[in-house]
Order: C-alpha cells, then structure tokens, then sequence
C-alpha cells in the first residue's frame, strides 16, 4: 500500500478516527451532548477531504479493490451529508437511551464508513467487506431501544439480512469460479468476449447472476425481498428507520450500478437481459409498495411500503442503465439525480415524524389530527416532503420522475413508464390521507409540538433542498452527469 492510497483513502480515514474520538471521550466525559458535535464535526472533516478531491482525474488503488472517482465521491459525500442530518435529528431522540449515546453515534459513523467503501468498491470482495461493515452497524442500531418491538425488529434484520449476504457471496462465489476473477474490470473483460448464448450455456454463471439480484435485492428492499421492511421500520428508533430508508437503499443502488455496469454491461446482449429483469421486478415492486401502503394505519410501516414502492422507481432507472447500450449515460445520470432527490424527501418527512411521533408517543396516523394547529411549520415540512414523494410540483420529486421517465421512454420502456404513472398516482391516496388528518381533523390539545434547533435545522435543510433540486435543478443535474463520467470510459 504506497503512501498515496492514504491520501485517496482520507475521507475514511478521518472518519474513522473520529469513531475511535467519540468511543473514548464517551468514558471520560458526563455532558453527553458533547459526542454529538465532535460527530458532526468528523462529518464535515471528512466531507471536506471528500470535496478537496472532486475533479481529480479517476484512479483504482489497493490493487484495484476500490475507486476513487467523481461516483464514489459523489455517494461518500452524499452519505456523509445524510449521516449528519440523522445525528442532528437525533438530539430530540437519544433521550430514550442517553447511557448509550457514544455508541450510538459511533455505529452511525462506523456504517457510513462501510457505505463509503460499498460505493468506491471495485472487487468482489471489497464489496462483501464493506456491506458486512455497514449491514452489521445497522443490525445493532435497529434493536437499539431495546424493547419488545425493537428487539424483534433488530433479531428479523438480523437473520434476513444474514441470509441474504449468504445468498450474495454464493453468487459471488459462482460469478468468480466461472470466471476466475473477482475485479469487476476483470470480469467485464472475461465475458467481453462470450457469444451470445454463452450465458445459457454455463447455468453456473446463470445462477450467480441470479442469486446477485437476490442479495442485493435485499439491500434495496425490492420484491419479493422486501418482507423485512415494514416490521424493521417501525420497531427501529425512528432515527434509524430514516437512516435506513436513505443511506441503506442508496448505497445498495451504489453498488448495484457499479457491479452491473462495469462488470456485467458488456457485451450489449447481456446488458439488455439484466435491464429487462430489473424493469420487470420494477414493475412489481411499486405496485405491491403502493398497494399494500394503502392499508396501513402505523405512519412508520406506511413510510416502509412507501420506500419499497420508491424502489420500483429507482428500478426503472437500473432497466434504462441496462437497455441503453453504448455510451449513453442518461440511464445513470436520471437514477443518481434520483437518488439525490429521493434522499432529501424521505429524510425530510422522516424528520417531521420524529418530532411530532416523540411528542406524542404514536406512531399512528390518526393520532397526527389537527397537527396543522399544533405544528404548523412541522406539518408544512411534512406535506412538503409528501408531496414530493407523491412527483407534484414545485418539488424535486417531479423532476426526478420526469428526468428518469423520459430516459426510459427513449430506450423503449414506455409500458414500465406507463405503470410507474399509475402506481404515482395510487400512492397520492396514502400520502394525502396523511395531510387531510393533519389539516383537517381535530387537535386532542392545543399544546405545542417542541423541537430542538438542531432538528429544525436538519428539517430545514431537507426543506430547502427539496425546493431548489424543484426549482432549480439545473446545477444538481451537472452534478448526477458529472458523477456519470467513468460510465463512458
């Protein structure tokens, strides 16, 4: 390892002194306040390692095992803006397990660590170690209040979330005895050269490719993978869910696109199957999430089947990636503006959760009746974010849906288009059922809903950011197609 694999490696580096920081100030220490600071301050250290190197030219170190490129810095920035807003809208939560807070922030920071390198991995192997790093963090964070319903929650992901790392690295396991490799660059050349029916021929290679799909299907929460979802949601600590919801599905998309394209994007038959299996299981997907988000009563289980039905429309980005062949980048530039869009408006909506559920000790949508006069700015921010989520304007859900929709509808996907509006607007049922309880039901009190500032300022981030990636989308757009640039390669 030369000197200057250190240097690249900086953002992680730092970020995981600051892990090792918080961890023994954490025994020394009563005013535990203190451990959330010296965490948002490792984030922007590292965020700032991570700025310095955009626009660098890109380079494979440690022996081609992770990338350091505008891609990877783009989700390791975008993972470290997401921790810091958890960690800010957790001041109004920790209360619930204040002689754990050191361990809280540091399993925060330990699995954005993971996702950094989830995101920057060009190995097999790497791959494996930085989900493991990352998945492991989450296991512990979702049983973290340590009751009934969290400890059931923590034991489901657990055990799912182990079985589906043994259905990924089989997968890999078979990809690496056909080929003989585990670089994706390395595979990419192997296969380059294979005929047409050479993937029907070896049922090994065939089976990887599937068992793949299925590990990080779990990952993303995608049909028929997504059973954990909904009991994990609502037994973790809101926080958590958020975190997960986000950072979780965004790295497993990350590490999808990379996996498919540089390894498994050539030749051009292969690349078409892959799509069409992902638009397929992308029509599925938002259908069953929006169905299924219908019916729920509980506001964290609604927002799960709505994450779910949310990755059946990044899906359709993944299908586009697969049937554009050649060097058309649209596919890739519309999921990342999408990701980044859907990032800010679920983190917003679950923000404004926490702090009306942590008042009122309900997670039940109709206990939030009458929050339009309880908390007017909290329910504003909250049907901002729903209605983002829904693709109306002003909002950065619009966009994102409009730019992914046309990429597909160039490269043939009009019917998948064509279900992704319908299950839109089958989701405006549950979303507006949410705002016409805030706005028009009827308060149980008149007490104000608190907040800390530091939530408010995380609420308000996602806020703003929502409106500009609405309004003014233009600079977020260069940014998704700068990120796109070593797809062309």
């Amino acid at each position: 390892m030369e000197i200057g694999d250190f240097r690249l490696l900086a953002p992680e580096i730092s970020l995981l002194g600051c892990v090792l920081l918080v961890i023994l100030l954490d025994l020394f220490i009563k005013q535990k306040r203190i451990l959330a600071t010296v965490s948002i301050a490792g984030l922007i250290v590292s965020a700032g390692f991570t700025l310095v190197m955009w626009g660098t030219p890109p380079v494979v170190i440690l022996s081609r095992t992770l990338a350091v490129d505008a891609f990877a810095l783009f989700f390791k920035f975008l993972f470290l803006v997401v921790a810091a807003l958890i960690i800010l809208a957790s001041q109004d939560y920790v209360n619930k397990f204040e002689r754990f807070q050191g361990e809280y922030y540091a399993l925060v920071l330990i699995s954005a660590v993971g996702m950094m390198l989830l995101a920057a991995a060009t190995d097999l192997i790497a791959i494996y170690v930085a989900l493991e790093l990352s998945g492991i963090s989450l296991y512990v964070l979702v049983g973290f209040l340590k009751d009934q319903k969290s400890s059931e929650a923590g034991l489901k992901f657990l055990l799912l979330g182990a079985v589906a790392s043994a259905v990924l690295l089989y997968g890999m396991t078979l990809v690496f005895g056909f080929t003989g490799r585990t670089c994706l660059m390395c595979i990419a050349d192997f296969l380059q050269g294979m005929p047409a029916t050479g993937i029907l021929d070896n049922l090994a290679l065939l089976l990887g490719l599937i068992l793949l799909v299925a590990g990080f299907g779990f990952k993303i929460a995608c049909f028929p993978f997504q059973m954990w979802v909904p009991d994990v949601y609502e037994g973790a600590p809101t926080p958590i869910t958020a975190y997960l919801s986000v950072a979780s599905k965004v790295a497993g998309f990350a590490v999808i696109l990379r996996v498919f394209f540089v390894a498994l994007g050539a030749p051009d038959w292969m690349s078409l199957n892959w799509g069409m299996l992902f638009a397929i299981l992308s029509a599925i997907t938002m259908t069953v999430g929006n169905i299924v988000a219908i019916v729920q009563s509980n506001i964290k289980r609604m927002l799960g089947y709505s994450s779910i039905a949310q990755a059946g429309y990044l899906l359709v980005g993944l299908a586009t990636v697969g049937m554009a062949t050649g060097s058309d980048t649209s596919g890739q530039s519309g999921l990342i503006f999408f990701l980044m869009s859907y990032a800010v408006t679920n983190l917003g909506a679950f923000i404004a959760v926490i702090a009306i559920s942590n008042k009122i000790d309900s997670d039940a949508i109709d206990d939030y009746a009458g929050m339009g006069r309880q908390a007017s700015l909290l329910a504003v921010a909250l049907t901002f974010c729903l209605i983002s989520l829904i693709g109306l304007p002003p909002t950065a859900g619009l966009i994102a849906k409009i730019y992914i929709f046309s990429g597909a509808v160039r490269h043939g996907l009009l019917w998948l288009v064509i279900v992704a509006v319908v299950n839109s607007c089958i989701s405006a049922f549950y979303y507006l059922r949410v705002v016409k309880v805030m706005w028009l039901g009827v308060p149980p009190s008149k007490e104000k809903v608190p907040s800390s500032w530091a939530l408010r300022t995380a609420l308000a981030v996602c806020c703003l950011l929502v409106l500009l990636l609405g309004v003014v989308p233009g600079s977020f757009v260069s940014i998704a197609e700068t990120a796109t640039r070593f797809f062309g390669s």
